[in-house]
């Protein structure tokens, strides 16, 4: 049954038309305010190069720690009824709903100095505040539980009789993991892993508060945009364009590997 068009679908029309109108104008306005050719100069500054070449490194880093440790969590997750499975799904996907700096101040508290794990830490000749090693620290925290969400998602999808089949033939858990579970999950999980780094390039807050913004050692792309806004606006602009794009051409690339509605399942919950 086809439904007919009538004033709702008009009312539902202008809707789309106002929220597209409402992110695309400020898109509009960052690659309009300022003309490209100064905003590629602007881009060819050194620190500006040193922000964006650290986002990426980590970023990537924190994407590497989040799928080796993250990927047999959610597995044990999607496959084991766990005590009090809401609390801790609840406690995965905490990070996604803490203020930055709030999520940056608990870092603090956790693996600063004066924090739980600071005096072993240094005992250990470890250091995380004010250091490149503490971005990755706050990226990893702030941009896990989308990955997380994502691959317990694309586990629990798995068709069980598959697994049972495995263990009949005398496949053991990791070789079941691996050779069946694994590639039928690997959308959910590639999704997922695009969704994190996303996160991660985009991150601000936690990051400012636990690792500081020093330039060439903690100072990612954001924070070079915010550290450049009241000195050097096009500077600003030009890195924001690019974080933009990056963006952009990554959740493409979610969208035209899972569909979306895994996209969805991600981002707006199980």
């Amino acid at each position: 049954m086809t439904l007919r068009p009538g004033p709702f679908a008009w009312l539902c029309g202008a809707a789309l038309a106002v929220t597209l109108a409402f992110v695309l104008l400020p898109l509009v306005g960052l690659l309009t305010d300022v003309p490209p050719g100064e905003l590629l100069a602007a881009l060819g500054d050194r620190a500006a190069l040193e922000a964006l070449l650290l986002s990426l490194v980590t970023s990537l880093s924190a994407l590497a720690l989040i799928v080796v440790v993250g990927t047999p969590a959610a597995w044990l997750v999607a496959t084991r009824r766990i005590p009090a499975r809401p609390l801790v799904l609840t406690l995965i996907e905490l990070p996604l709903v803490m203020p930055p700096a709030v999520a940056g101040v608990a870092l603090l508290t956790a693996f600063g100095p004066q924090g739980l794990l600071g005096p072993a830490l240094e005992g250990l000749g470890v250091r995380l505040v004010l250091e490149t090693a503490g971005v990755v620290v706050a990226l990893t925290f702030v941009a896990s539980p989308f990955y997380l969400r994502q691959a317990i998602a694309g586990f629990e999808g798995i068709d069980r009789e598959q697994l049972d089949v495995a263990a009949d033939l005398g496949a053991g858990e990791a070789t079941a993991f691996a050779r069946i579970a694994a590639p039928l999950a690997r959308p959910a999980l590639g999704a997922g892993a695009a969704l994190a780094w996303a996160r991660a390039l985009g991150e601000f807050g936690a990051t400012l508060i636990f690792a500081g913004s020093l330039q060439g050692v903690t100072q990612t792309a954001p924070l070079a945009v915010y550290d450049r806004l009241g000195t050097d606006f096009t500077g600003a602009l030009a890195l924001s364009v690019v974080l933009v794009a990056l963006s952009g051409a990554i959740l493409l690339g979610v969208r035209l590997l899972a569909g979306p509605a895994r996209i969805l399942t991600t981002i707006g919950g199980r």
